[in-house]
């Protein structure tokens, strides 16, 4: 077992002496030579989480061109990525099929796919574990080249719909002993302004959803100041009052007499302490004990309305079990009001957060015939309460997840 792990080690060696758009190159390279494997290729899963993208070892497919796209429903991949497992698929008698998730921390990058001749035991515990130093190597690699966010692009990007995905965490999704979380963002046809945030400290879990009102490059101008007024605050250690006031003031300087609705959390993962800012914002839905309610807080008016009356900082109750989602008005809108939220909330409550948020976002979009008029967001959190161990990497999280994953 030490000399397995030392070709895991090998690997992540190989991969960081390579060049970051070599590195699925060197691990396919390896799992060939140490399984006898015809073929590797590695599928992302695309922005708005529907279909896989296939990187292979084709060099027009890591350029971004004429590359595989593979509907995600219902299929294989979906399973993979739905359960968290390896799935093993007989191929014709000539060998083995095998797809392994790969994943960092709760988010569910992709799936890695090997052809190989036999297998055994032994072989599906290296063929996972590679498959999760994989997730470490892309994760690392993507801060230096375009290679996945071209994998990620089946469909043109606007130049507002360029700024609004930059504005997001680099993760969707995120795990830790404490909660996990997920989050998705369905721009509309003429890309609107909403955005969501969340990272993590030593002790506190900080999200944020925000709707700045308008369309186009305006709204996502908008969402800019927004975005980095409240991180700006936070980075500063100012409390949730002020990261408010400060989101406040950037617009009313900066933000052209328009205005942005939102609303900013922060949960001591002791369990000590939830606390939520509602500027204008659609209320959250809480699941609790099968039943799911409106999160009735006090509601301020939005960001850059001009008030004399401070934001209010309220506590909420939130208990282990508990599963709240936020959402932007966009995922009720117009077709997008046939879409009962509550019901779906209800009906997937046995589903991780990321399945949720896609489950959710695929009837909006359904509802409005693929064509939004508002952009359409939503964050799905489940609260397990202060834990004394962490999850599993098995489930798709690491052990003591309290580096900062998201926009830190």
């Amino acid at each position: 077992m030490a000399r397995d792990r030392m070709w895991l080690t090998d690997v992540l060696g190989a991969a960081e002496d390579a060049a970051p758009v070599g590195s699925l190159d060197v691990v396919a390279q390896s799992l060939r030579d140490r399984f006898g494997a015809r073929y590797a290729s590695f599928l992302f899963l695309d922005i708005v989480g529907r279909k896989m993208v296939r990187v292979s070892e084709d060099a027009d497919s890591q350029r971004g061109r004429r590359a595989e796209q593979i509907p995600l429903a219902g299929g294989v991949y979906d399973e993979v990525l739905r359960t968290q497992k390896l799935v093993q698929v007989p191929d014709d008698g000539r060998g083995h099929r095998l797809l392994a998730p790969v994943t960092n921390r709760g988010d569910a990058i992709g799936v890695l796919e090997l052809f190989l001749p036999h297998v055994t035991q032994e072989v599906l515990e290296q063929v996972e574990e590679a498959a999760h130093a994989l997730a470490y190597i892309l994760v690392t690699d993507r801060r230096f080249t375009d290679l996945y966010h071209w994998g990620q692009r089946t469909t043109p990007v606007t130049l507002a719909a360029e700024i609004q995905r930059q504005l997001l965490p680099t993760a969707p999704s995120c795990e830790a002993a404490e909660f996990a979380l997920a989050a998705t963002l369905i721009p509309a046809d003429n890309c609107a302004g909403d955005t969501y945030d969340y990272t993590l400290d030593y002790d506190t879990l900080h999200l944020s959803i925000s709707d700045a009102m308008g369309h186009d490059v305006e709204a996502a101008l908008m969402a800019t100041l927004l975005v980095n007024a409240s991180r700006g605050a936070r980075r500063a250690g100012a409390d949730l009052a002020e990261q408010a006031r400060q989101i406040h003031q950037a617009l009313l300087d900066h933000g052209r007499s328009t205005f942005a609705t939102g609303q900013l959390l922060r949960l001591a993962l002791d369990g000590t302490s939830a606390q939520v800012v509602n500027a204008g914002h659609p209320w959250p839905l809480l699941l609790r004990d099968s039943t799911v309610d409106e999160l009735r807080v006090a509601v301020s008016l939005p960001f850059g309305i001009a008030s004399p009356v401070p934001y209010r900082v309220q506590e909420i109750d939130l208990q282990p079990g508990d599963r709240l989602v936020l959402y932007t008005d966009g995922m009720q809108e117009r077709q997008a009001e046939a879409v009962d939220l509550r019901g779906l909330i209800h009906d997937t409550a046995a589903d991780h957060p990321r399945e949720v948020v896609r489950t959710m976002t695929s009837a909006v979009t359904e509802a409005c015939d693929e064509h939004l008029a508002d952009d359409a967001t939503i964050i799905c959190l489940d609260w397990h309460g202060p834990r004394t161990r962490g999850r599993h990497a098995s489930a798709g999280a690491d052990t003591g997840c309290l580096a900062a994953h998201g926009s830190a």
